[in-house]
């Protein structure tokens, strides 16, 4: 059925049992009820916000209340820390005076003033303090309050002596016995200052604190002065350093010294001219050799052969006018003239029943020739006419022998490890010591300036002693043990500066190294790590200038380092010694 636009839509009866709907309102008792429950809502909402008023205001009173203690409390903090800043020891009261003037109880207002300082008026007080601040009375007595400050405590444990455990890896080097496993602070702190001394050349100034007071009260005077001289002039300002420093040492490879002519074999025999700049070298190919050293080409001068006659041992003179050779199976010896051009051979010395002539040494005022022969005999000889002078006799045999600087004395390394020391005078044996640790002895060196006996032992250990330790002592305690040889020390040598001293084995590959003698210390850059170029060294030296290096291998070969820090030296300081002595040689005889 359809309904009209206007027809409205028809209400459901209500079901059996239901309320009657009265025209579209509910009873009147329903909208009783709900008006009493929302005035019992509106009532308690009021009394709600009333109740929540009340405690507002309680929170606030409490926190204004807390925040006033608060401020008492900061306030009294304060106070009391104003009064302990209050009270000023003797040395502040000073001090202020000293930078505030005589103002410590006046107004600001004053302090400012005092401050400012005079504006437009003099004061006589003030001109009176101004003519005595020089004498500076106030802070002497400043100064002197503020030093005799007593401390606030001591502590008990720092006046304790501490033992340092000297057996750590850092400071192994600073025993001088194995019994001095624990030192005290102050003694290692002395054995510290000791070694840097020593690396130093003595105390630099910069430590010296009289010197350092001294310089200061006329550094003012002398630097106008400086000042003046340093724009005066001009060029380098900066120098080379006259010490050698530790750690790295700075070297260049150059060619071999017998690039022009090597061996065929290996070389015995590598040594510098003493005033020329000539390297010579000799082997078992029978021949003695002679270069100019120029670290460039190194010219050949002249080759000498010495026909069925294996070079043991080459040494030039002291005056560098001979060469004196010896053979490797050989009673006799030769004696090369460079001057003329002969060479003489010594048949046989009388008075030496030796089977073979091979271990020698000249002493350096070039007056001696001294022979080591079999069952501990030394033999001496005069160099003027090749005839014995004397003999002498160590127990056991003898290794290797060396004369002092001054030619007086003679170190003699017998195989049993004792060194014999004589008197070259009267022949006698003025003091024995034992090397320590040593099962059997090598080589032997003494320093340039006799200050250091250097040993080399068949286990490789180089024991290095002060001259003075040697001729007092039954048993000296070596300065410095150098163990970095894993085979027998076969050659050691000082450099003429008495900086480098270098040890060498025979038995090993590349078994060389070089001592800084201030520090006791190896340089750690030589030979180069992981690259074969010594192989076996059989002989080393150094130049008058310590300017070059040179290493005779097994290989024929003389090799040959720059030390750049001292090429200054030696091309500056004998070039004109050394032209002079290739030109007496060229005018005398024609060259081969």
């Amino acid at each position: 059925m359809r309904r009209g636009p206007g027809t409205p839509r028809p209400r459901p009866a209500a079901a059996a049992g239901g309320r009657r709907e009265n025209n579209g309102k509910r009873p009147a008792k329903m909208g009783k009820n709900k008006g009493k429950r929302m005035g019992k809502t509106a009532k308690t909402t009021k009394t709600v916000a009333r109740r929540s008023g009340i405690r507002v205001a309680d929170a606030a009173a409490a926190a204004e209340r807390a925040a006033a203690r608060q401020e008492a409390e900061e306030a009294a903090r304060r106070a009391h820390h104003l009064k302990e800043l209050s009270f000023t020891s003797g040395a502040e009261r000073a001090l202020e005076e000293l930078v505030f003037g005589d103002s410590l109880h006046v107004e600001e207002d004053d302090l400012l003033r005092c401050l400012a300082g005079p504006q437009g008026h003099n004061d006589p007080e003030r001109e009176t303090l101004q003519k005595d601040s020089s004498d500076s009375e106030v802070e002497n007595e400043a100064k002197g309050n503020l030093l005799t400050k007593k401390p606030a405590w001591v502590d008990e444990d720092d006046e304790a002596e501490e033992n340092v455990d000297m057996t750590h890896r850092y400071r192994k080097d600073f025993m001088k016995s194995d019994a001095e496993k624990t030192l005290t602070k102050k003694k290692l702190k002395r054995r510290l200052e000791e070694q840097f001394q020593r690396a130093m050349g003595g105390v630099p100034a910069w430590a010296n604190l009289e010197n350092r007071k001294k310089s200061k009260k006329t550094a003012s005077d002398s630097e106008s002065d400086e000042d003046d001289d340093l724009l005066r002039r001009t060029g380098n300002f900066v120098t080379n350093s006259e010490s050698l420093p530790r750690g790295i040492l700075k070297m260049g490879i150059c060619l071999p010294a017998n690039q022009e002519r090597f061996a065929n074999g290996r070389l015995a025999t590598v040594q510098f001219h003493p005033s020329a700049q000539v390297v010579m070298t000799a082997g078992h190919d029978r021949s003695v050799s002679l270069f100019q050293v120029d670290g460039i080409k190194n010219p050949k001068i002249q080759s000498i052969y010495l026909e069925s006659f294996p070079i043991y041992k080459a040494c030039f003179s002291v005056d560098g006018e001979y060469v004196i050779a010896t053979g490797t199976h050989h009673r006799m010896f030769f004696v090369y003239d460079m001057m003329s051009g002969n060479i003489i051979p010594i048949q046989k010395v009388r008075g030496v029943e030796e089977r073979f002539l091979r271990s020698f040494e000249l002493s350096p005022d070039g007056s001696f020739m001294l022979v080591t022969g079999t069952s501990g005999y030394l033999h001496l000889l005069s160099m003027k006419t090749k005839e014995l002078i004397s003999t002498m006799k160590v127990n056991g045999r003898c290794t290797a022998s060396a004369f002092t600087p001054d030619s007086s004395k003679v170190y003699s390394y017998s195989k049993e490890g004792e060194v014999f020391i004589w008197d070259v005078r009267s022949r006698k044996c003025l003091h024995k010591f034992e090397d320590e640790g040593s099962l059997e002895g090598k080589c032997i060196a003494l320093s340039k300036n006799n200050q250091y006996v250097a040993c080399g032992s068949a286990s490789g250990v180089v024991n290095l002693y002060t001259t003075d330790a040697c001729l007092k002592e039954r048993r000296p305690k070596p300065v410095k043990a150098i163990m970095n040889l894993v085979t027998s020390a076969t050659c050691v040598t000082f450099n003429p500066t008495t900086e480098i001293l270098a040890v060498a084995s025979r038995e090993a590959d590349e078994a060389v190294k070089l001592v800084h003698i201030p520090s006791y210390t190896v340089f750690s850059n030589f030979p180069v790590f992981r690259r074969k170029q010594i192989y076996l060294a059989q002989s080393m030296d150094f130049s008058p200038r310590s300017g070059y290096f040179s290493i005779a291998n097994n290989k024929g070969k003389a090799l040959l380092f720059s030390c750049k820090g001292r090429m200054k030296s030696i091309l500056g300081g004998r070039v004109t010694e050394c032209w002079h002595t290739l030109l007496r040689l060229w005018r005398l005889h024609p060259w081969r």
